[in-house]
């Protein structure tokens, strides 16, 4: 006799294929979501670690700025000090032209004429003073023309302040005849 299998087999094997496609599927589902995991955390590191490194060098910009703002400040300092190191020679250097000035000054000025103020403002000096006669401003002129530190002497003013006393101003341009014209 022939065996019949009256036994649904296809439906078995129809939930048995069901079974397998949801096994496999959420087999690929635990997989896909291992490796978006992984690849997640592996992108996360990554930017943890790039953060880091930015915030490194972040901190590392702010200590160089402040050492270039120091760098800055000590430079301007020297540019300072330079500055009044070359001042300090000129005047070093000066010192001897100014006192000879001051005596050439003092060699100019006639009997009767006093100075009430002196100025001077690069090679300009400009003299007051008061004076009897007008004569004695005349000697004081030729006095300034005749000197080898002053030239060029002009009389700006002269005014009668009362009948014995005139105020004079006078304008004049110093030179050290110890040093060269080019220097001048």
């Amino acid at each position: 006799m022939a065996n019949i299998n009256l036994l649904p087999w296809r439906e078995e094997r129809r939930k048995w294929r069901n079974q397998e496609y949801y096994k496999a599927l959420g087999l690929v589902l635990i997989l896909a979501c291992f490796v978006i995991y992984i690849v997640h955390d592996y992108f996360s590191s990554a930017v943890d670690e790039q953060l880091q490194r930015n915030a490194y060098v972040q901190e590392e910009m702010k200590v160089l700025d402040a050492k270039i703002e120091e760098i800055k400040k000590l430079r301007e300092t020297r540019e300072q000090l330079i500055e009044r190191m070359e001042l300090i020679q000129a005047l070093q250097g000066n010192r001897p032209v100014i006192v000879r000035m001051f005596d050439e000054l003092a060699k100019s000025v006639p009997d009767d004429l006093f100075f009430t103020s002196l100025s001077i403002k690069g090679q300009t000096v400009v003299v007051k003073g008061k004076a009897k006669a007008n004569a004695r401003v005349a000697a004081l002129m030729r006095n300034f023309d005749s000197s080898q530190w002053f030239t060029d002497p002009e009389l700006v003013s002269v005014r009668s302040v009362s009948e014995d006393v005139k105020e004079f101003e006078v304008r004049m341009q110093r030179v050290n005849p110890n040093q060269p014209e080019e220097e001048l």
